[in-house]
């Protein structure tokens, strides 16, 4: 899908539940949009700071809230390190360089399989699953050689 149809859908979709839309929250969402770092809220801020001089790491952070709780984006959680976002929201995976942090995103068939087997040995309902997978990045693996 063009970026500028994913922009203008994810727009409407925060427009519909009542949610103003700020240029603000315009930049951020757009930067997500186009994002294939999985940023954390830090580095959202500091790629915007300088078109918006006045606006805050409390803003960046609010509006993820926002559009976390419109299902426009995920958190990504990995341990100690702050949360990363991603703006895409189709079923895959993740791969994660232990060096550096990088995170790739890694496309392979949802494991319902495994979900299914999940449900059956355990009576639970499960309702997702996460993968990761760690390694080391190309780039990484360079710079110790």
């Amino acid at each position: 899908m063009a970026m500028n149809s994913r922009l203008e859908q994810a727009v409407e979709k925060l427009k519909s539940t009542g949610v103003r839309m700020t240029p603000q929250r315009h930049a951020i969402l757009e930067f997500l949009l186009s994002s294939m770092s999985h940023p954390t809220a830090d580095e959202i801020y500091k790629s915007l700071e300088g078109k918006f001089p006045n606006m805050s790491v409390a803003t960046v952070y609010n509006n993820l809230r926002v559009f976390k709780e419109a299902g426009l984006v995920r958190e990504l959680t990995y341990g100690d390190a702050s949360s990363r976002f991603d703006a895409n929201m189709t079923d895959h995976y993740h791969v994660i360089c232990r060096e550096c942090g990088k995170i790739t995103d890694f496309d392979y068939p949802p494991l319902i399989d495994v979900e299914r087997e999940a449900a059956k040995r355990t009576g639970f309902r499960v309702e997702s699953h996460r993968m990761e997978i760690y390694g080391v990045c190309q780039h990484c693996q360079q710079r110790t050689v």
